[in-house]
């Protein structure tokens, strides 16, 4: 039984291999060309990497551990979050740290904080608005050994990164009265709703579902869904349906194995994914990346930066180890990709070496260790 859902997940979730290499919406000739003769050279393939706050260089050095002892050549330039606002980027985020991920056009991200109601823009806003990260790609799958409430998740969200609610703009009409502007365009509808079916055809998936409350917002949720019909029209192969959001979520914990692929916009992308999270044990172990035009991928890990537990030895790592599996695929070096993540799957169903979240008690570095011992 575990070895079939080994298969299954390794088959299922080479999230950015076929799609990448076949896609004008995420292919880079430039990009795949380097990885390959990197990897035929052993040269180091630069990418950039944020560690993100709080717990963040606790489980970047853990992939930063397991690349090495899987002898993945990657060279990374690291960027902090600055102490400072920078005025060129209007947040704590660098423009060179910026720069950075567009030169490699390949990074994995930490959690990184931003203040609560403090004015500051969004440390995570801002990456996606500065690089254009349209797609949040989150697959979602049930891990071998680890028993949850659901055996069989295996679905992949991906959410319009860009627009809707998170536009940033919002002001006060008068005093007790506040605005937000939901922002839903045609371009980026088109351009996730054809990344979807892309990629749930790269997949061999058979179903895509467009999450709406056009039933409310007719304008802005139609519009959407007029996009999705456009691009499921040169799909015939797809099955294509269309759930309201609130249906969605009564149906996801009823029977998470009703959907396949889910698009949606960017709220309730936000919410969605992180709902099918927890179906299959939480953030901790969900990875995700994002989609940039031109071939950028900026694989990062969902969960918070938890400062209580910041530098105690005790968080888990997992999912920014299966982001960088992600990252790997992106960059076509699906052998290491593939040793990485039975690495980690191997770990966790063994149960010896879990982290407290999971209901163990090794550390960070118990976990990485027995992960590199797997290797």
């Amino acid at each position: 039984m575990m070895a079939s859902i080994l298969s299954r997940v390794l088959r299922s979730h080479s999230i950015l291999s076929s799609s990448s290499s076949s896609s004008s919406l995420s292919f880079n000739p430039t990009l795949l060309a380097r990885a390959f003769f990197s990897s035929a050279a052993n040269t180091p393939i630069k990418a950039t990497l944020f560690p993100g706050d709080g717990i963040g260089p606790e489980i970047a050095e853990s992939v930063k551990q397991v690349f090495r002892e899987a002898d993945v050549s990657i060279d990374w330039e690291e960027h902090y979050v600055g102490k400072e606002i920078d005025p060129r980027t209007q947040s704590f985020l660098t423009w060179e740290s910026l720069e950075s991920v567009r030169r490699n056009r390949v990074g994995l991200k930490g959690p990184m904080a931003t203040p609560i109601g403090k004015g500051h823009r969004s440390l995570n806003l801002t990456l996606r608005k500065e690089l254009n990260l349209y797609a949040n790609v989150r697959p979602c799958y049930s891990l071998p050994g680890y028993k949850t409430r659901y055996d069989d998740v295996d679905l992949i969200t991906i959410r319009e990164n860009t627009e809707g609610e998170y536009s940033g703009l919002e002001h006060q009409v008068v005093r007790g009265v506040v605005e937000s502007l939901k922002i839903i365009t045609r371009q980026a509808s088109l351009r996730v709703a054809e990344y979807a079916f892309h990629h749930a055809k790269a997949q061999g998936r058979q179903r895509v579902s467009a999450i709406h409350k056009a039933n409310i917002m007719q304008k802005t949720d139609g519009l959407f869904l007029k996009c999705c019909r456009e691009v499921a029209e040169k799909y015939p192969e797809i099955q294509y349906e269309e759930v309201v959001i609130d249906n969605c979520c009564m149906m996801l914990v009823k029977n998470p194995s009703l959907f396949d692929v889910l698009v949606m916009p960017n709220l309730y992308g936000d919410i969605i994914s992180d709902l099918c999270a927890g179906l299959i044990g939480g953030l901790g172990l969900t990875p995700s990346c994002n989609i940039g035009e031109g071939g950028i991928a900026l694989a990062e890990a969902v969960h918070g930066s938890a400062p209580d537990i910041a530098g105690k030895n005790m968080a888990n790592p997992t999912a920014l180890l299966l982001s960088s599996v992600m990252m790997l695929r992106h960059l076509e070096l699906y052998d290491k990709a593939d040793k990485i993540q039975n690495a980690i799957i191997t770990t966790i169903a063994e149960g010896k070496f879990r982290t407290v979240d999971l209901g163990g008690t090794a550390s960070t570095s118990d976990f990485t260790k027995a992960v590199c011992d797997h290797l």
